[in-house]
């Protein structure tokens, strides 16, 4: 089992070195092709906009030199571990990322978590009543789920649930002002979670409960199963540690590749309820033509993937031994 964790680390960490160092160039490049920068954001907000001023801002920030030359710059920065300087915010790059990232990963890992649990669940129950009312009805529920976009889905909870019934806060990380401490902290930060959660995860539980349902069914017509049967197993471990268990391969594959979608989602959702996480700081970012603060943002959005595809990787070697020995 160790041999293999290390063969899958360090199969992982010599793909990540290329895939971080095209994702920075390719990102840096583009981002030049956006009209505008950020001398142009903040002379208009300060409504000097002459022809001096911006060229003197443009030369502050570094930004009247080549491409070419700005993409060494940043890169030979970044070889130091340092993503730059915010010219619209007025502070280190990485020490606005540290703020915002902390509410991001609660979010995404509250989000994915709630996926992977209840697509699981339901898919597990579709099944386990393959043809009959159960399956019949949760494929519908599942269908909606499917069809319906994620900021949606949060609109109309925060109306259901918000304004309508007054459970759940609509707005922000925490209680503004509320000084609370303990449990009461742990329970207000909940409360606050619950609906972005929902509605970042709502189309993802569709997806795994239909992959879960069609893998076990495919499972369950293999050869082992018919042995567990025959030794006389009771049926639900049956379905737990064999049918299950290889049914989760194919779940935890495409739930790496859904961290992507899931970044770009929070954009969506945090926003909508004024989650403090990155993907409202990239917005903020684009909006400002911040460049700095979202290369940075897009760095570590990136080695987020790739360490939670590490993650993944390791799970399949932890699951079925002959992928981590291929």
């Amino acid at each position: 089992m160790g041999r293999r964790i290390l063969t899958t680390l360090r199969r992982t960490a010599i793909h990540a070195g290329p895939t971080v160092l095209g994702i920075i160039v390719l990102d840096f490049l583009l981002l030049q092709l956006m009209p505008g920068d950020a001398a142009d954001v903040i002379a208009s907000e300060s409504g000097v906009a002459t022809a001096e001023t911006m060229a003197a801002l443009r030369e502050r920030f570094g930004l009247d030199q080549p491409v070419l030359t700005q993409l060494a710059n940043f890169l030979g920065h970044l070889a130091q571990f340092d993503l730059g300087f915010s010219p619209r915010y007025n502070m280190p790059v990485l020490d606005m990322i540290m703020t915002r990232l902390p509410g991001t990963l609660l979010l995404m890992v509250t989000a994915l978590s709630l996926a992977l649990v209840l697509g699981i669940v339901v898919g597990s129950v579709m099944a386990a009543w393959a043809g009959r009312w159960p399956d019949r009805a949760l494929s519908v529920v599942v269908l909606l789920f499917y069809s319906m976009p994620g900021f949606w889905v949060g609109l109309m909870a925060i109306v259901l649930f918000s304004v309508k019934l007054g459970w759940l806060p609509s707005d922000g990380s925490m209680t503004v002002g509320a000084d609370l401490t303990g449990w009461a902290f742990v329970v207000d930060r909940a409360r606050h979670l619950i609906l972005p959660a929902l509605a970042l995860a709502s189309f993802f539980v569709a997806v795994y409960a239909r992959l879960v349902r069609a893998s076990m069914l495919e499972v369950q017509r293999q050869d082992f199963m018919r042995t567990a049967h025959a030794k006389g197993l009771h049926p639900f471990f049956i379905q737990l540690r064999h049918a299950l268990r290889n049914a989760l391969i194919p779940v935890t594959t495409v739930a790496g590749m859904h961290l992507g979608n899931l970044l770009g989602g929070a954009v969506v959702v945090e926003t909508l309820f004024g989650w403090p996480g990155m993907g409202r700081l990239a917005l903020e970012a684009v909006l400002a033509r911040d460049f700095s603060v979202l290369l940075g943002v897009l760095l570590l959005s990136s080695l987020l993937v790739i360490v939670a595809n590490m993650v993944i990787d390791l799970l399949h070697a932890w699951l079925d031994p002959r992928i981590g020995s291929a």
